[in-house]
Protein backbone atom coordinates (compact mmCIF):
# COMPACT_ATOMS: atom_id res chain seq x y z
CA UNK A 1 0.00 0.00 0.00
CA UNK A 2 1.62 3.19 -1.18
CA UNK A 3 0.69 6.73 -0.09
CA UNK A 4 2.25 10.15 -0.45
CA UNK A 5 5.93 10.68 0.25
CA UNK A 6 6.42 11.12 3.98
CA UNK A 7 7.43 14.80 3.86
CA UNK A 8 4.52 15.81 1.64
CA UNK A 9 2.03 13.74 3.64
CA UNK A 10 3.01 15.34 6.92
CA UNK A 11 3.03 18.85 5.43
CA UNK A 12 -0.52 18.30 4.20
CA UNK A 13 -1.87 16.45 7.20
CA UNK A 14 -0.59 18.37 10.20
CA UNK A 15 -2.52 21.62 9.57
CA UNK A 16 -5.72 19.69 9.00
CA UNK A 17 -5.77 17.63 12.17
CA UNK A 18 -8.80 18.70 14.20
CA UNK A 19 -7.85 16.60 17.23
CA UNK A 20 -5.17 18.37 19.25
CA UNK A 21 -3.90 15.06 20.62
CA UNK A 22 -3.75 13.19 17.33
CA UNK A 23 -0.57 13.36 15.33
CA UNK A 24 0.90 11.35 12.49
CA UNK A 25 3.46 8.86 13.71
CA UNK A 26 6.33 10.35 11.77
CA UNK A 27 5.68 13.79 13.28
CA UNK A 28 5.70 12.62 16.90
CA UNK A 29 9.45 12.74 17.39
CA UNK A 30 9.56 16.54 17.27
CA UNK A 31 11.42 18.71 14.79
CA UNK A 32 9.96 20.92 12.14
CA UNK A 33 8.96 20.74 8.53
CA UNK A 34 10.59 24.10 7.94
CA UNK A 35 13.72 23.88 5.91
CA UNK A 36 12.41 20.76 4.16
CA UNK A 37 13.51 18.28 6.86
CA UNK A 38 11.30 16.00 8.90
CA UNK A 39 12.31 13.81 11.82
CA UNK A 40 13.51 10.38 10.86
CA UNK A 41 11.49 7.45 12.14
CA UNK A 42 10.06 4.06 11.28
CA UNK A 43 7.69 3.83 8.31
CA UNK A 44 4.20 4.87 9.42
CA UNK A 45 2.75 1.71 7.86
CA UNK A 46 4.74 -1.45 7.22
CA UNK A 47 4.40 -2.49 3.60
CA UNK A 48 4.52 -5.89 2.01
CA UNK A 49 6.60 -6.22 -1.20
CA UNK A 50 4.88 -4.61 -4.15
CA UNK A 51 2.63 -7.22 -5.81
CA UNK A 52 3.22 -8.03 -9.43
CA UNK A 53 -0.31 -8.55 -10.71
CA UNK A 54 -3.48 -6.50 -10.76
CA UNK A 55 -6.74 -7.29 -8.94
CA UNK A 56 -9.93 -7.78 -10.98
CA UNK A 57 -10.55 -4.05 -10.70
CA UNK A 58 -8.65 -1.21 -8.99
CA UNK A 59 -10.38 0.58 -6.11
CA UNK A 60 -12.35 3.75 -6.78
CA UNK A 61 -10.51 7.07 -6.49
CA UNK A 62 -9.91 8.23 -2.94
CA UNK A 63 -12.76 10.48 -1.81
CA UNK A 64 -11.56 13.15 0.65
CA UNK A 65 -14.90 13.30 2.46
CA UNK A 66 -15.20 9.54 2.92
CA UNK A 67 -11.62 9.45 4.20
CA UNK A 68 -12.50 12.03 6.89
CA UNK A 69 -15.48 10.12 8.31
CA UNK A 70 -14.88 9.79 12.02
CA UNK A 71 -12.35 12.61 12.16
CA UNK A 72 -9.95 14.48 9.91
CA UNK A 73 -7.00 12.88 11.70
CA UNK A 74 -8.07 9.53 10.23
CA UNK A 75 -7.64 10.79 6.65
CA UNK A 76 -4.10 9.54 6.35
CA UNK A 77 -2.35 6.70 4.58
CA UNK A 78 0.07 6.57 7.51
CA UNK A 79 -0.06 5.94 11.22
CA UNK A 80 -2.22 8.09 13.50
CA UNK A 81 -1.97 7.67 17.28
CA UNK A 82 -2.68 9.77 20.38
CA UNK A 83 0.05 12.20 21.39
CA UNK A 84 2.60 10.76 23.83
CA UNK A 85 1.30 7.23 23.31
CA UNK A 86 3.73 4.34 23.08
CA UNK A 87 4.51 3.15 19.59
CA UNK A 88 2.15 0.41 18.43
CA UNK A 89 3.68 -3.00 17.80
CA UNK A 90 5.07 -3.67 14.31
CA UNK A 91 2.68 -5.70 12.18
CA UNK A 92 2.64 -6.64 8.51
CA UNK A 93 -0.94 -5.49 7.88
CA UNK A 94 -1.13 -2.74 5.29
CA UNK A 95 -3.93 -1.05 7.26
CA UNK A 96 -5.46 -1.48 10.71
CA UNK A 97 -7.56 0.21 13.37
CA UNK A 98 -8.21 -0.22 17.11
CA UNK A 99 -11.45 1.16 18.59
CA UNK A 100 -13.61 0.96 21.70
CA UNK A 101 -16.74 -1.10 21.02
CA UNK A 102 -18.80 0.78 23.60
CA UNK A 103 -17.77 4.43 23.38
CA UNK A 104 -16.84 4.33 19.70
CA UNK A 105 -13.51 6.04 20.32
CA UNK A 106 -10.86 5.25 17.71
CA UNK A 107 -7.64 4.68 19.65
CA UNK A 108 -5.34 4.58 16.66
CA UNK A 109 -4.89 3.27 13.18
CA UNK A 110 -2.71 2.84 10.16
CA UNK A 111 -4.28 3.97 6.88
CA UNK A 112 -7.74 3.50 8.46
CA UNK A 113 -9.56 4.68 5.35
CA UNK A 114 -7.31 3.02 2.76
CA UNK A 115 -9.11 0.64 0.43
CA UNK A 116 -8.45 -3.07 0.95
CA UNK A 117 -9.94 -6.42 -0.04
CA UNK A 118 -11.96 -8.10 2.74
CA UNK A 119 -11.86 -11.87 2.10
CA UNK A 120 -14.01 -13.68 4.69
CA UNK A 121 -14.25 -10.84 7.19
CA UNK A 122 -16.98 -9.69 4.79
CA UNK A 123 -19.11 -12.37 6.42
CA UNK A 124 -19.46 -9.93 9.32
CA UNK A 125 -21.38 -7.58 7.03
CA UNK A 126 -23.62 -10.52 6.12
CA UNK A 127 -24.19 -11.15 9.83
CA UNK A 128 -24.89 -7.49 10.59
CA UNK A 129 -27.46 -7.51 7.78
CA UNK A 130 -29.22 -10.84 8.16
CA UNK A 131 -29.16 -11.71 11.87
CA UNK A 132 -32.15 -9.45 12.64
CA UNK A 133 -34.07 -10.83 9.64
CA UNK A 134 -33.80 -14.59 10.04
CA UNK A 135 -35.46 -16.73 12.72
CA UNK A 136 -32.69 -18.96 14.13
CA UNK A 137 -35.19 -21.74 14.94
CA UNK A 138 -36.49 -21.99 11.40
CA UNK A 139 -35.49 -25.14 9.52
CA UNK A 140 -34.53 -24.63 5.89
CA UNK A 141 -33.35 -26.70 2.95
CA UNK A 142 -29.93 -26.11 1.40
CA UNK A 143 -30.10 -25.78 -2.38
CA UNK A 144 -27.77 -26.68 -5.23
CA UNK A 145 -27.06 -22.98 -5.68
CA UNK A 146 -25.97 -22.66 -2.06
CA UNK A 147 -23.32 -25.36 -2.37
CA UNK A 148 -22.10 -24.17 -5.79
CA UNK A 149 -19.01 -22.50 -4.35
CA UNK A 150 -15.57 -21.95 -5.79
CA UNK A 151 -13.45 -25.11 -5.72
CA UNK A 152 -10.88 -24.89 -2.96
CA UNK A 153 -12.79 -22.33 -0.95
CA UNK A 154 -13.98 -22.75 2.63
CA UNK A 155 -16.98 -24.94 3.33
CA UNK A 156 -18.53 -26.19 6.54
CA UNK A 157 -19.95 -29.35 4.97
CA UNK A 158 -23.63 -28.56 4.41
CA UNK A 159 -25.14 -30.80 1.74
CA UNK A 160 -27.65 -30.16 -1.01
CA UNK A 161 -31.22 -30.99 0.10
CA UNK A 162 -30.06 -31.14 3.71
CA UNK A 163 -32.40 -29.67 6.32
CA UNK A 164 -30.78 -27.42 8.92
CA UNK A 165 -31.85 -24.88 11.50
CA UNK A 166 -30.73 -21.36 10.58
CA UNK A 167 -28.78 -21.24 13.85
CA UNK A 168 -26.70 -24.19 12.64
CA UNK A 169 -25.96 -22.34 9.40
CA UNK A 170 -24.84 -19.25 11.36
CA UNK A 171 -22.45 -21.42 13.38
CA UNK A 172 -21.09 -22.91 10.17
CA UNK A 173 -20.55 -19.40 8.81
CA UNK A 174 -18.83 -17.92 11.86
CA UNK A 175 -16.86 -20.93 13.12
CA UNK A 176 -15.70 -22.48 9.84
CA UNK A 177 -16.32 -19.64 7.39
CA UNK A 178 -18.54 -21.81 5.23
CA UNK A 179 -19.12 -20.18 1.87
CA UNK A 180 -22.14 -22.38 1.24
CA UNK A 181 -23.50 -21.11 4.57
CA UNK A 182 -22.99 -17.52 3.35
CA UNK A 183 -24.87 -18.25 0.13
CA UNK A 184 -27.76 -19.84 2.03
CA UNK A 185 -28.10 -17.01 4.54
CA UNK A 186 -27.91 -14.29 1.89
CA UNK A 187 -30.47 -16.14 -0.23
CA UNK A 188 -32.83 -16.63 2.69
CA UNK A 189 -32.62 -12.98 3.69
CA UNK A 190 -32.62 -11.61 0.17
CA UNK A 191 -36.34 -11.69 -0.49
CA UNK A 192 -37.68 -12.45 -3.97
CA UNK A 193 -34.27 -11.82 -5.54
CA UNK A 194 -32.58 -14.46 -3.40
CA UNK A 195 -28.81 -14.29 -3.26
CA UNK A 196 -28.62 -11.13 -5.38
CA UNK A 197 -31.12 -9.47 -3.07
CA UNK A 198 -29.04 -10.53 -0.08
CA UNK A 199 -25.90 -8.91 -1.46
CA UNK A 200 -27.86 -5.77 -2.27
CA UNK A 201 -29.14 -5.70 1.32
CA UNK A 202 -25.55 -6.02 2.57
CA UNK A 203 -24.56 -2.91 0.62
CA UNK A 204 -27.59 -1.03 1.95
CA UNK A 205 -26.62 -2.04 5.47
CA UNK A 206 -23.02 -0.89 4.95
CA UNK A 207 -24.27 2.50 3.80
CA UNK A 208 -26.58 2.85 6.79
CA UNK A 209 -23.74 1.98 9.17
CA UNK A 210 -21.57 4.71 7.61
CA UNK A 211 -19.23 2.25 5.91
CA UNK A 212 -18.99 4.35 2.76
CA UNK A 213 -15.84 2.67 1.47
CA UNK A 214 -17.36 -0.82 1.53
CA UNK A 215 -18.91 -2.53 -1.47
CA UNK A 216 -19.88 -6.20 -1.44
CA UNK A 217 -20.00 -8.27 -4.61
CA UNK A 218 -20.20 -11.71 -3.00
CA UNK A 219 -21.96 -12.77 0.19
CA UNK A 220 -18.98 -14.79 1.38
CA UNK A 221 -16.03 -12.50 0.73
CA UNK A 222 -14.78 -14.56 -2.19
CA UNK A 223 -13.09 -12.05 -4.47
CA UNK A 224 -15.12 -10.16 -7.02
CA UNK A 225 -14.46 -7.14 -9.24
CA UNK A 226 -15.09 -3.94 -7.34
CA UNK A 227 -15.30 -5.53 -3.88
CA UNK A 228 -13.51 -3.41 -1.28
CA UNK A 229 -13.60 -2.22 2.32
CA UNK A 230 -11.41 -0.37 4.82
CA UNK A 231 -10.16 -0.96 8.35
CA UNK A 232 -12.44 1.83 9.59
CA UNK A 233 -15.48 0.36 7.84
CA UNK A 234 -14.76 -3.07 9.27
CA UNK A 235 -14.79 -1.57 12.76
CA UNK A 236 -18.24 -0.06 12.10
CA UNK A 237 -19.48 -3.41 10.83
CA UNK A 238 -17.96 -5.36 13.72
CA UNK A 239 -19.52 -2.96 16.20
CA UNK A 240 -22.93 -3.57 14.65
CA UNK A 241 -22.36 -7.32 14.96
CA UNK A 242 -21.26 -7.23 18.60
CA UNK A 243 -24.34 -5.15 19.45
CA UNK A 244 -26.42 -8.27 18.70
CA UNK A 245 -26.62 -10.93 21.46
CA UNK A 246 -26.96 -13.78 18.95
CA UNK A 247 -23.76 -12.76 17.21
CA UNK A 248 -21.87 -12.53 20.50
CA UNK A 249 -22.98 -16.06 21.33
CA UNK A 250 -22.16 -17.52 17.93
CA UNK A 251 -18.76 -15.89 17.53
CA UNK A 252 -17.65 -17.04 21.01
CA UNK A 253 -18.72 -20.65 20.43
CA UNK A 254 -15.72 -22.98 20.49
CA UNK A 255 -17.32 -26.12 19.05
CA UNK A 256 -20.67 -27.08 17.55
CA UNK A 257 -22.28 -30.15 16.02
CA UNK A 258 -23.74 -30.09 12.53
CA UNK A 259 -26.63 -32.57 12.59
CA UNK A 260 -26.65 -35.57 10.33
CA UNK A 261 -28.92 -36.04 7.34
CA UNK A 262 -30.13 -39.65 7.57
CA UNK A 263 -32.06 -39.47 4.31
CA UNK A 264 -28.85 -38.40 2.55
CA UNK A 265 -26.63 -40.81 4.50
CA UNK A 266 -24.65 -38.00 6.08
CA UNK A 267 -23.59 -38.44 9.70
CA UNK A 268 -23.43 -35.63 12.26
CA UNK A 269 -20.01 -34.05 12.75
CA UNK A 270 -18.31 -31.52 14.98
CA UNK A 271 -16.83 -28.20 13.90
CA UNK A 272 -14.32 -26.02 15.76
CA UNK A 273 -13.90 -22.26 15.73
CA UNK A 274 -11.03 -21.18 13.47
CA UNK A 275 -10.41 -17.98 15.46
CA UNK A 276 -7.48 -18.84 17.72
CA UNK A 277 -7.89 -15.59 19.65
CA UNK A 278 -10.63 -17.33 21.64
CA UNK A 279 -8.27 -20.01 22.89
CA UNK A 280 -5.11 -17.94 23.23
CA UNK A 281 -6.10 -14.44 24.39
CA UNK A 282 -7.62 -13.79 27.84
CA UNK A 283 -10.89 -11.93 27.54
CA UNK A 284 -11.37 -12.72 23.85
CA UNK A 285 -14.92 -12.12 22.65
CA UNK A 286 -14.65 -13.45 19.10
CA UNK A 287 -14.16 -12.15 15.60
CA UNK A 288 -13.43 -13.44 12.11
CA UNK A 289 -10.48 -14.58 10.05
CA UNK A 290 -10.08 -14.24 6.30
CA UNK A 291 -7.71 -15.06 3.47
CA UNK A 292 -7.54 -14.99 -0.29
CA UNK A 293 -4.47 -14.54 -2.47
CA UNK A 294 -5.84 -11.14 -3.48
CA UNK A 295 -6.73 -9.94 0.03
CA UNK A 296 -3.89 -11.71 1.83
CA UNK A 297 -4.71 -12.25 5.52
CA UNK A 298 -7.51 -10.17 7.02
CA UNK A 299 -8.71 -10.23 10.60
CA UNK A 300 -11.27 -8.78 13.01
CA UNK A 301 -11.09 -9.57 16.72
CA UNK A 302 -12.52 -8.21 19.96
CA UNK A 303 -11.65 -8.64 23.62
CA UNK A 304 -12.64 -7.32 27.04
CA UNK A 305 -10.31 -6.26 29.82
CA UNK A 306 -11.19 -4.34 32.98
CA UNK A 307 -14.71 -3.65 31.75
CA UNK A 308 -13.38 -2.19 28.50
CA UNK A 309 -14.19 -3.80 25.14
CA UNK A 310 -11.88 -3.15 22.19
CA UNK A 311 -12.01 -4.26 18.57
CA UNK A 312 -9.12 -4.54 16.13
CA UNK A 313 -9.39 -4.76 12.34
CA UNK A 314 -6.56 -5.41 9.91
CA UNK A 315 -6.23 -5.87 6.17
CA UNK A 316 -3.50 -7.08 3.84
CA UNK A 317 -1.37 -8.90 6.42
CA UNK A 318 1.40 -11.39 5.77
CA UNK A 319 2.29 -14.07 8.32
CA UNK A 320 6.04 -14.75 8.18
CA UNK A 321 6.27 -14.77 11.99
CA UNK A 322 2.82 -13.87 13.33
CA UNK A 323 -0.58 -15.06 12.21
CA UNK A 324 -3.39 -12.58 11.72
CA UNK A 325 -4.94 -13.19 15.14
CA UNK A 326 -1.53 -12.75 16.79
CA UNK A 327 -1.03 -9.39 15.09
CA UNK A 328 -4.53 -8.47 16.22
CA UNK A 329 -3.72 -9.57 19.78
CA UNK A 330 -0.59 -7.39 19.84
CA UNK A 331 -2.61 -4.37 18.73
CA UNK A 332 -5.28 -5.11 21.33
CA UNK A 333 -2.57 -5.17 24.03
CA UNK A 334 -1.40 -1.77 22.79
CA UNK A 335 -4.95 -0.41 22.89
CA UNK A 336 -5.67 -1.67 26.39
CA UNK A 337 -2.48 0.03 27.61
CA UNK A 338 -3.74 3.46 26.49
CA UNK A 339 -5.71 5.74 28.82
CA UNK A 340 -9.47 5.34 28.61
CA UNK A 341 -9.87 8.84 27.21
CA UNK A 342 -7.31 8.35 24.43
CA UNK A 343 -8.77 8.96 20.98
CA UNK A 344 -7.82 10.12 17.48
CA UNK A 345 -11.38 9.99 16.14
CA UNK A 346 -14.56 8.03 16.58
CA UNK A 347 -16.82 5.47 14.98
CA UNK A 348 -19.94 7.10 13.58
CA UNK A 349 -23.27 5.71 14.71
CA UNK A 350 -25.71 3.73 12.54
CA UNK A 351 -27.81 6.06 10.42
CA UNK A 352 -25.77 9.10 11.43
CA UNK A 353 -24.70 9.85 7.87
CA UNK A 354 -27.96 8.86 6.20
CA UNK A 355 -29.24 12.42 6.06
CA UNK A 356 -26.31 13.35 3.82
CA UNK A 357 -26.46 10.19 1.69
CA UNK A 358 -24.20 11.41 -1.11
CA UNK A 359 -22.81 9.06 -3.68
CA UNK A 360 -19.13 8.16 -3.21
CA UNK A 361 -18.22 10.24 -6.24
CA UNK A 362 -20.60 13.19 -5.93
CA UNK A 363 -21.57 15.43 -3.06
CA UNK A 364 -19.23 13.63 -0.71
CA UNK A 365 -18.17 16.73 1.16
CA UNK A 366 -21.51 16.70 3.00
CA UNK A 367 -20.32 13.61 4.85
CA UNK A 368 -17.50 15.39 6.57
CA UNK A 369 -18.91 18.85 7.07
CA UNK A 370 -19.85 19.45 10.68
CA UNK A 371 -19.37 15.86 11.81
CA UNK A 372 -18.22 15.23 15.35
CA UNK A 373 -14.82 13.85 16.22
CA UNK A 374 -12.56 13.96 19.22
CA UNK A 375 -13.74 12.74 22.60
CA UNK A 376 -16.35 10.00 22.15
CA UNK A 377 -19.95 11.11 22.37
CA UNK A 378 -22.35 9.96 25.06
CA UNK A 379 -23.37 6.31 24.74
CA UNK A 380 -27.01 5.40 24.22
CA UNK A 381 -28.64 2.21 25.43
CA UNK A 382 -27.46 -0.70 23.38
CA UNK A 383 -23.94 0.60 23.09
CA UNK A 384 -24.35 3.04 20.18
CA UNK A 385 -22.77 6.46 20.53
CA UNK A 386 -24.70 9.68 20.40
CA UNK A 387 -24.18 12.21 17.65
CA UNK A 388 -23.43 15.38 19.61
CA UNK A 389 -20.74 17.37 17.88
CA UNK A 390 -17.54 18.27 19.67
CA UNK A 391 -15.14 19.23 16.88
CA UNK A 392 -16.02 19.84 13.23
CA UNK A 393 -14.32 17.74 10.62
CA UNK A 394 -12.93 19.52 7.58
CA UNK A 395 -12.49 17.57 4.37
CA UNK A 396 -8.81 16.83 3.82
CA UNK A 397 -7.74 17.25 0.21
CA UNK A 398 -4.73 15.03 -0.24
CA UNK A 399 -3.57 14.24 -3.74
CA UNK A 400 -2.99 10.58 -4.39
CA UNK A 401 -3.18 7.92 -1.71
CA UNK A 402 -5.38 5.52 -3.65
CA UNK A 403 -4.23 1.96 -3.29
CA UNK A 404 -3.62 -0.32 -6.24
CA UNK A 405 -3.92 -3.78 -4.80
CA UNK A 406 -2.43 -6.14 -7.30
CA UNK A 407 -2.86 -9.56 -5.81
CA UNK A 408 -4.31 -12.14 -8.13
CA UNK A 409 -6.27 -15.02 -6.71
CA UNK A 410 -4.86 -18.50 -7.07
CA UNK A 411 -6.75 -21.71 -6.44
CA UNK A 412 -4.99 -23.72 -3.73
CA UNK A 413 -5.56 -27.36 -3.00
CA UNK A 414 -9.18 -27.96 -2.06
CA UNK A 415 -10.09 -27.38 1.56
CA UNK A 416 -13.56 -28.84 1.25
CA UNK A 417 -13.27 -32.04 3.26
CA UNK A 418 -15.92 -34.75 3.45
CA UNK A 419 -18.48 -34.13 6.16
CA UNK A 420 -16.92 -34.80 9.53
CA UNK A 421 -13.34 -34.72 8.31
CA UNK A 422 -10.92 -32.49 10.22
CA UNK A 423 -9.48 -29.52 8.37
CA UNK A 424 -5.84 -28.61 8.81
CA UNK A 425 -5.27 -25.58 11.05
CA UNK A 426 -5.22 -22.33 9.11
CA UNK A 427 -4.98 -18.72 10.21
CA UNK A 428 -7.46 -17.69 7.55
CA UNK A 429 -9.92 -19.23 5.17
CA UNK A 430 -10.19 -19.07 1.42
CA UNK A 431 -13.01 -16.59 1.03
Amino acid sequence: MRGLPAALAVALLVPALSLPGAVPANARAGGSARGGRLPAGPPPCPNVPAPATRPPQPPPPADPAARAIGGAALATAGLVVPASSPAPPPVTATSWLVADLDSGAVLGGCGPHEYGVPASVQKLLLAATMLPKLDPEREVTVTAGDVAIEPGSSAVGLVEDGRYRIETIWLGLLLKSGNEAANALARLGGGPDGLAGGVRAMNEQARWLGARQTHAVTSSGLDGPGQFTSAYDLALIARACFAQPAFRRYTATRTAVVPGQPALRVKPFEIQNDNQLLAQYPGALGGKTGFTDLARHTYVGAAERGGRRLVVTLLGAEIPTQRGWQQGAALLDWGFALPRDAAVGRLVGPGELSSASPSPSAGGSALAAGRAVGAPAATHAGGWPGTRSSVAVGALLVAGGAVLLRRRRRHPAALVAPAGSPRPPDDGDRG
